[in-house]
């Protein structure tokens, strides 16, 4: 039976297909996300936002305030669809399906999540985060993996505490923050992100938080490789990786030492290059440059260069008949290294970090890194934190539902979140039916309900395993082939670099 107020605003439209009825429902419990569904489960049964809601440092007494699961659900909400300022929080607001599904009583406004940020001391918030962070990652750290370090910035056009110039290639001149940022090698798993001032860029002023993160960690469960970029090839962080005993691979700046050891090296005959995949060739030397306390292992790679023929600058030659061949052009790339792998997997080791590039693409355009802008620091810290783990658990879901590759946001997000969901009750049954116009619907409905399954059997297996167990299976079904069907911290068959 249809209510008076839709009867009353139904149209009657002529179109080219015939006359159409349109009837306006403002009340009915609709939602453009209704595949959430699926991952509100995948958020219960692992117990992340029940803990993080659980342990939030801040409780207002107020009667009006809101409540932690409603503002850290609706952020939860805004950052998952991509949301990059808190203005737009303010779209959640008409949802009625997804709320209840997080255990929320309502959406809570732009102006509360804001101010209920800014009642948080900062290393309440740190302690908080980190730890929220720690729990997620922290079975995978039971096998061998390698850390990767790098560095982004977040230009920033408004008044905002740190704000300052430094190195800006995007927005030359433009103030910015600093990202120094650590990741699970080609997992994509964010560690941790530590936000500093615009012109705290360089990788020195990441140190200290890099050796808190490994410090803090158990020796058993300490990265296999320290991985960076020519930034972070200096002497003081590869001298407190030798104190430690941590191994390290890194770019080394082409000085002019470096230059001369990589001319020497060039007129070696060919048979002393080995082959070190997609092109590149490979040798090794030792080096100590003037500012270095020890000698170290050095490796020089190159690789042709394809080079349009220019133009001819000779001729009279020319019309002699004479050939004069251009010298090879190389692209040179130096390492330095303490381990002593073949040069072939050295040089495939620092490839693989170039992926690291692909997180800060997606983190900064596909998330929230790029936004959340207040005037403060301490809540793009926080909200940088909070971004990185809901990144965390979107990645890890998507992984159930595809194990055999990396999806990103662009293309998980229309594919298992977006859908038209309408909510139907019947005594004491809710009913959610889900429409998807994306083009693989049929796959997708089939991995979703397989993905149903396994979190249904993961729940009623807990009345036998732990939680901490039952989350490792969860990240051993997601990465099986990386695993190859090994259950998370079972004996390996033979020693390898297994998350690189």
């Amino acid at each position: 039976m249809r209510s008076a107020s839709v009867a009353s605003d139904e149209s009657r439209v002529q179109t080219a297909g015939g006359v159409v009825h349109v009837q306006w429902d403002p009340q009915a419990p609709l939602t453009p996300i209704g595949q959430l569904v699926f991952f509100a489960q995948f958020l219960d049964v692992s117990g992340h936002f029940d803990r993080l809601c659980d342990t939030c440092p801040v409780r207002l007494s107020s009667p009006n305030a809101p409540g932690a699961r409603d503002v850290l659900g609706t952020l939860l909400m805004g950052v998952l669809c991509g949301q990059q300022r808190y203005a737009h929080l303010s779209a959640l607001r008409f949802d009625p399906v997804n709320p209840p599904l997080l255990g929320m009583s309502k959406v809570v406004s732009e102006d509360s999540a804001r101010r209920y940020l800014g009642a948080m001391r900062p290393e309440q918030s740190e302690q908080w985060l980190r730890a929220q962070l720690r729990e997620c990652y922290e079975p995978l750290l039971l096998e061998p993996w390698v850390l990767d370090v790098d560095t982004t910035i977040k230009p920033i056009y408004g008044h905002q505490e740190a704000a300052k110039k430094g190195y800006n290639p995007s927005k030359p001149g433009r103030p910015s923050l600093a990202y120094h940022s650590y990741f699970i090698g080609t997992l994509r798993v964010c560690l941790d992100v530590e936000v500093e001032a615009g012109d705290q860029c360089a990788a020195k002023h990441g140190h200290a938080a890099l050796w808190r993160l490994i410090d803090e960690l158990p020796a058993a469960q300490r990265p296999t490789l320290l991985r960076g970029d020519l930034a972070y090839g200096e002497e003081k962080l590869m001298s407190a990786c030798e104190e430690r005993g941590q191994k390290y691979l890194f770019k080394l700046r082409q000085s002019p030492r470096v230059k001369d050891l990589v001319k020497l090296l060039e007129k070696r005959e060919r048979g002393a290059w080995s082959d070190a995949g997609q092109g590149f060739e490979g040798i090794e030397s030792r080096l100590r440059l003037k500012a270095w306390s020890r000698e170290r292992r050095v490796i020089v790679l190159r690789r042709p260069i394809k080079v349009r023929e220019p133009k001819s600058e000779l001729p009279l030659l020319e019309a002699a008949h004479i050939i004069v061949e251009a010298s090879a052009a190389y692209e040179i790339m130096v390492l330095i290294t303490d381990m002593e792998l073949p040069i072939m997997s050295m040089a495939q080791l620092y490839r693989d970090r170039a992926d690291v590039e692909n997180c800060f693409d997606e983190l900064k355009n596909q998330w929230g890194w790029g936004g959340f802008t207040t005037q403060d620091l301490a809540r793009s810290q926080t909200m940088a934190r909070f971004v990185g783990l809901v990144y965390n658990w979107w990645s890890l879901f998507v992984g159930l539902i595809e194990p055999t590759k990396h999806a990103e946001a662009i293309t998980s997000r229309p594919q298992l979140l977006h859908g038209v969901a309408r909510v139907t009750h019947s005594g004491r049954q809710t009913t959610l039916s889900v429409t998807s116009t994306h083009k693989d619907a049929a796959h997708t409905q089939a991995r979703q309900g397989w993905v149903g399954r396994f979190l249904s059997s993961m729940r009623q297996a807990a009345e036998q395993l732990s939680r901490q167990d039952i989350w490792r299976l969860i990240l051993s079904t997601v990465f099986m082939r990386f695993l190859k069907g090994r259950i998370i911290g079972t004996p390996l068959r033979s020693p390898q670099v297994a998350f690189a």
